[in-house]
């Protein structure tokens, strides 16, 4: 005990910049929040002219699945709490994770900001500077290895995982939903034809964050989350695409195999060395 306590490593100014800059991002982050739910602004689905409303686009998830956004910003809080207990703040994974999640949180407010000014196409900047970010932090993640513990897991692993997946699939409704505004057609079969494979496109992004950082079920369950809810949304809503609904559905279903098959190879590999090493 006294060996560890000796070579643990010394919180340093950057640490505790890092520290108050990460719970200056979540207080802004709370702030744009309060704008985007219609506290102390406009709604997000009634902003940007309806733009951004549930039954806007054919990619436009339906509105319960929004509800997801309590769950990030709930972990988001967590782990800003997290990243001051004494045992985290010289942590690997702090120190990897704090700026960018930080980063992560101001752009978060930032598109809420922009999107109450009706500037579309500065959303769609904003949402793929922040699916970059997040990118690059749960690669981070990956590169460190298995979270050392549950709290971990969850708050750390759990919530940046869940924040890429949900964003990765608002990006695309959030880039169709612009060029909507813009005057692009999108009720034809053309339009389905195109929303199906932007659809696919998600499905990809998946497949190719799973090959990067292994199977994660936050990132996998919050995709599928969306797309899912864009399936009941076309369904069972306007507008009523059978093709985008149908689409939809299959890839969620895609996302969520592609991680169980990730998962189901890791262990048999994770198995056979075992068996191995005995």
């Amino acid at each position: 005990m006294s060996t560890a306590q000796r070579t643990a490593p010394t919180a340093t100014g950057a640490d505790r910049g890092r520290q108050v800059v990460v719970t200056l991002a979540e207080i802004f982050c709370i702030v744009g929040t309060l704008v985007g739910v219609g506290v102390i602004g406009t709604r997000v689905e009634e902003s940007s002219g309806g733009a951004l409303a549930a039954d806007a686009t054919l990619l436009a998830p339906l509105g319960p699945a929004f509800s997801i956004w309590s769950v990030v910003y709930a972990g988001l809080a967590a782990y800003t709490v997290w990243q001051w207990l004494p045992g985290a703040t010289t942590d690997p994974r702090a120190r990897r994770t704090g700026w960018l999640a930080a980063a992560s949180m101001v752009l978060n407010a930032g598109w809420l900001l922009v999107t109450q000014q009706g500037w579309l196409w500065a959303s769609v900047v904003v949402i793929l500077a922040l699916v970059v970010v997040l990118g690059v932090l749960v690669q981070r993640l990956a590169d460190l290895g298995p979270a050392p513990s549950l709290v971990q897991r969850v708050v750390v692993d759990g919530t940046f995982g869940l924040y890429l997946g949900w964003v990765a699939v608002a990006t695309c409704a959030n880039i169709t939903a612009t060029l909507v505004a813009d005057g692009v057609e999108t009720s034809t079969l053309v339009g389905e034809l195109v929303a199906a494979l932007v659809i696919a496109v998600v499905v990809v992004v998946a497949a190719v964050v799973v090959a990067r950082t292994g199977p994660r079920w936050s990132f996998a369950a919050a995709a599928a989350w969306g797309l899912a809810w864009i399936a009941v949304g076309r369904l069972t809503d306007e507008p009523a695409s059978t093709l985008v609904g149908v689409v939809s559905a299959v890839a969620a279903v895609a996302v969520l195999g592609i991680t169980a098959r990730a998962a189901l190879r890791d262990g048999r590999v994770l198995g056979h060395a075992a068996t191995t090493t005995t």
